[in-house]
C-alpha cells in the first residue's frame, strides 16, 4: 500500500478523524486530510468511494458523525453560515436552478454572500458577474432560461455562479460531468488559470485519473472511505496504486505533453487464439467435406 504523504499542519481548510454517514451507513472512516493553500488538489478514487461525500463535508452540506472540518483552525460546525459562504465556493454534483430563472440571475446568485441589506447590488458585484460569465463563455447566454440550456451549457453556467462568489477556497465535484472532451479541457484549464491568477486554493472531484493526474498539485486517493495516498501526481499515480485502488492492471508512462503520469490500461479484451482457430479449421473442413459437382 502506498503511505499517505505528510500534510501541511497550518492548512486554512482540513479534516480531522473525520466520520461521514448516512443514516446508519459509515461512508467515510477516521480521514486525516490538509487541503495544501493555494494549490489544485483533486480526489480520486473508484465509484462509492466516499469522494463526493468527502467534498460536501468539507462545504459543510453533510455534518460529521464524528470528527470535525476545520477552516482557520476552527470547527466549520460553529462558523457562521455567512462566513463560510465568503470564504467557501461549493459546485455540487447535482445542482437545481429555481424553474425558469435566466443565466444572469443564477450566475448573479453568487454575490449574495457579499451583499448587506443597505447595500444590494454593487460595481464588484457587476464586475464579478460579467467575468464569470466570459470565463466560462456564457456571456451570451445571459437572458436565456438556464432551463432552455444543455447540459454541458448549463454545467458551466453553474462553474460561473461558483467563481462569482469569489471566495479563496473552491469546491467542485465533478465539474466536467455533461461536457464533450474539448470543453473538460476548457473547464480544467480554467481551473488552473485561476489557482494561477489569483492564488485560489482549489479542490477538484475527478473520475478521471489521467485529466487528475495532468491538472492536480496535490492527488489524494481514496478507497473504501479512507485516504490510500496523497501526494503529487508523480507519488500517487503508480501501476502498484492503480492496481490496489482501482482494481485495474495498467502501465503508467510518462505523458507526452506535460510529463505527468499517463496511465494506460493492459490491452483490452480479445477472443481466445485457439477458440478462433478452432472455430475457423471447423469451418474449412466443413467446406472441404462438402460433394462437389
Amino acid at each position: 500500500m502506498t503511505a499517505p504523504a505528510k500534510a501541511p499542519a497550518d492548512a486554512r481548510l482540513a479534516a480531522r478523524e473525520l466520520t461521514l454517514a448516512y443514516e446508519d451507513r459509515t461512508v467515510v472512516h477516521d480521514l486525516d486530510l490538509a487541503i495544501p493553500d493555494g494549490k489544485v488538489t483533486v480526489i480520486v478514487g473508484p465509484n462509492a468511494c466516499g469522494k463526493s461525500t468527502t467534498l460536501r463535508a468539507l462545504g459543510r452540506l453533510l455534518k460529521p458523525k464524528g470528527g470535525a472540518v476545520l477552516l482557520d483552525g476552527e470547527a466549520l460546525a460553529k462558523l457562521p453560515t455567512r462566513r463560510i459562504a465568503q470564504q467557501i465556493g461549493l459546485l455540487p454534483q447535482t445542482p437545481v436552478a429555481p424553474e425558469a430563472i435566466t443565466v444572469g440571475d443564477l450566475v448573479a446568485r453568487g454575490r449574495q454572500p457579499h451583499q448587506r441589506w443597505w447595500q444590494q447590488w454593487s460595481d464588484a458585484d457587476e464586475t464579478a458577474v460579467t467575468e464569470a460569465m466570459e470565463r466560462t463563455d456564457v456571456a451570451d447566454l445571459a437572458e436565456r432560461s438556464v432551463d432552455e440550456l444543455s447540459g454541458g451549457q448549463r454545467q458551466r453556467v453553474w462553474i460561473a455562479m461558483a467563481l462569482a462568489q469569489e471566495t479563496e477556497l473552491l469546491l467542485l465535484d465533478e465539474p466536467t460531468t455533461y461536457l464533450d472532451i474539448s470543453h473538460q479541457v476548457e473547464v480544467l484549464d480554467l481551473v488552473r488559470q485561476l489557482n494561477h491568477d489569483r492564488g485560489r486554493t482549489v479542490v477538484v472531484v475527478l473520475h478521471d485519473l489521467n485529466q487528475a493526474a495532468r491538472y492536480a498539485d496535490h492527488l489524494v486517493a481514496m478507497k473504501e472511505g479512507r485516504l490510500v495516498a496523497g501526494g503529487t501526481p508523480a507519488e500517487v499515480v503508480t501501476e502498484e496504486l492503480v492496481r490496489e485502488v482501482f482494481g485495474l492492471e495498467c502501465v503508467v508512462i510518462p505523458d507526452p505533453v506535460t510529463g505527468s503520469p499517463l496511465v494506460v490500461p493492459g490491452a483490452p479484451w480479445q477472443p481466445p487464439a485457439d477458440r478462433k482457430s478452432s472455430h475457423t479449421s471447423a469451418h474449412k473442413s466443413s467446406r472441404d467435406e462438402r460433394p462437389t459437382s
